[in-house]
C-alpha cells in the first residue's frame, strides 16, 4: 500500500495570508502542506474605513478583512489558493482592538467579567486574484463573575502572545478559565472556521474526499 505525507492532493499549492501562530498551528495539525506569508493589510487603517459604511456589521467587517488579505497575498501568489482569515470581538456591536499591553488587556478582562459576547471569525481563499470562496462564523462567549485577583494572576502567568489576541483570552491555554459558557465552534473561537474550510479544499480536490 502507498504511504503519502498527507490527505493533501500533489499541486495547488496553499498560502496561509498571516504569520499567526495560532491559524498555523490549526492548519498544520489537520495535515495541510502550505506555507505562510504575511498580507501587509493595515487593518485598523481598513476596519475603520469599513465601520464608516452604512449597513456595517462586526461580521460583515472581519469578512472584509480576510478577503483583503486573502487578496493582497493572491496578487504575487496567482498559483496558489490563498487563506486569508480574520476575527473580531463584538462586544454589544462595537468591534475591540487586541489590547497589545498588559495594561489594556487587564482594563478589558475586567470589562468583560460576567458579560456575554460575541467571536466572529471569517475566512476567504482567492485564487489568481479573485475570491472564489468565503465563509464567517460566529461563537457566542459568557464570560464568567471572576476577580480582579484571578485577573491579575492570569496575567502575570501569561506571556506576550496573549495581548496579540482579542479580548486577552486564549481558550486553549489558560483562558479557558475565563468563561462560564461557550456555544459555538471551538476552532471560530480560536479564530478560523476551520470546518468549513476543510469542506471547500475537499470539493475542489485539494484534499481527498
Amino acid at each position: 500500500m502507498d504511504k503519502w505525507p498527507s490527505l493533501q492532493n500533489p499541486g495547488g499549492g496553499l498560502v496561509l495570508a498571516s504569520l499567526s501562530e495560532s491559524r498555523r498551528s490549526m492548519l498544520s495539525a489537520a495535515g495541510l502542506n502550505f506555507r505562510q506569508i504575511g498580507s501587509g493589510v493595515d487593518e485598523h487603517a481598513l476596519r475603520a474605513e469599513l465601520e464608516t459604511d452604512e449597513g456595517w456589521t462586526p461580521a460583515k467587517v472581519a469578512l472584509a478583512l480576510a478577503r483583503s488579505k486573502a487578496l493582497a497575498v493572491s496578487a504575487i501568489e496567482r498559483d496558489a489558493h490563498i487563506i486569508g482569515a480574520d476575527q473580531v470581538l463584538d462586544v454589544n456591536g462595537a468591534i475591540w482592538d487586541k489590547p497589545g499591553s498588559r495594561d489594556k488587556a487587564r482594563e478589558q478582562l475586567l470589562e468583560l467579567t460576567g458579560n456575554e459576547h460575541k467571536l466572529h471569525s471569517a475566512v476567504c481563499v482567492a485564487l489568481a486574484g479573485e475570491v472564489v470562496w468565503e465563509a464567517v462564523d460566529t461563537a457566542h462567549i459568557r464570560f464568567r463573575d471572576y476577580s480582579t485577583d484571578f485577573v491579575d494572576r492570569y496575567l502575570a502567568l501569561a506571556d506576550d502572545s496573549l495581548f496579540n489576541c482579542v479580548g486577552a483570552c486564549q481558550i486553549e491555554a489558560l483562558g479557558v478559565h475565563l468563561f462560564e459558557r461557550v456555544n459555538g465552534d471551538f476552532f471560530t473561537i480560536l479564530g478560523l472556521p476551520l470546518l468549513p474550510l476543510l469542506g471547500y479544499l475537499r470539493e475542489t480536490g485539494l484534499i481527498l474526499r
